[in-house]
């Protein structure tokens, strides 16, 4: 199946905003490059699944869509492409699938580098570091939508790896996170939202326990992990009738 929806608005040529005007997707940054703002586009609408797993594009399509020119949807694509979020087919592209044996390998690399993020943040993170953090969790609102919960989880577990003070354990955190968001968005369990593991971790480090703050974010991951791979194995058909292709290695 070829993506093609007619939801996206064309890129933004206009002159800057102010600063009291943020940007959303449907009202990209002026200053970004038009690579970039194709980039961002199409990152939200996979990450989003507005195109699913499985589904095919190509630069034609995304040129009409996009309002954009051959060389940044190329190179926004190829940008893609590093990140994991699609993949070559034929002379197209495709939203990369699903798959169960890659997810399973992103937690445990997830865990790694999360554990020695926390026992370093143990050391190193500075008090006002770790109130910031919690003044961010404590910003969702009541009746909270899964997309924000989501953003929020994902923005305190990048943030959480940068108090590690170690830029590659950061990054990778990132990019486990960024390929992860998709199949995060497949739990929608309201009690599952981490707040609580969250706080735990926090107050861990606020007493400088490393250990007590791996074990914590240990469980957390294997939780969060059982509950995707729970998803992914048992409602496949229901899944591949929402279009969304799972590959089982």
């Amino acid at each position: 199946m070829v993506y093609n929806s007619n939801r996206t608005p064309a890129l933004s040529n206009e002159p800057p905003r102010s600063r009291a005007q943020p940007y959303g997707p449907d009202s990209p940054n002026p200053l970004m490059t038009q690579a970039q703002q194709v980039e961002a586009r199409l990152r939200e609408m996979i990450l989003d699944m507005e195109i699913g797993p499985g589904e095919r594009l190509t630069e034609r399509w995304a040129e009409a869509q996009l309002g954009a020119s051959r060389t940044p949807v190329r190179a926004a694509l190829l940008r893609l492409e590093a990140e994991g979020l699609i993949c070559r087919e034929g002379r197209g592209w495709m939203v990369t699938p699903l798959d169960l044996k890659e997810i399973e390998q992103l937690f445990g690399y997830r865990e790694v580098l999360e554990v020695a993020a926390v026992q370093l943040a143990a050391k190193h993170a500075k008090p006002e570091s770790l109130d910031a953090l919690e003044a961010a969790l404590e910003q969702s609102a009541p009746n909270e939508q899964i997309r924000e919960a989501h953003q929020r989880g994902t923005a305190f577990h990048v943030q959480l790896a940068a108090l590690s003070a170690n830029d590659f354990i950061a990054r990778g955190v990132a990019d486990a996170m960024t390929r992860l968001s998709r199949v995060r968005w497949l739990d929608t369990s309201p009690e599952h939202d981490g707040q609580t593991e969250h706080l735990a971790v926090l107050s861990a480090l606020r007493k400088g326990d490393g250990a007590l703050a791996a074990a914590i974010v240990t469980a957390h991951i294997h939780d969060s992990r059982d509950r995707v791979l729970k998803i992914l194995t048992q409602g496949q058909r229901s899944l591949r009738a929402r279009g969304l292709k799972v590959e089982q290695r």
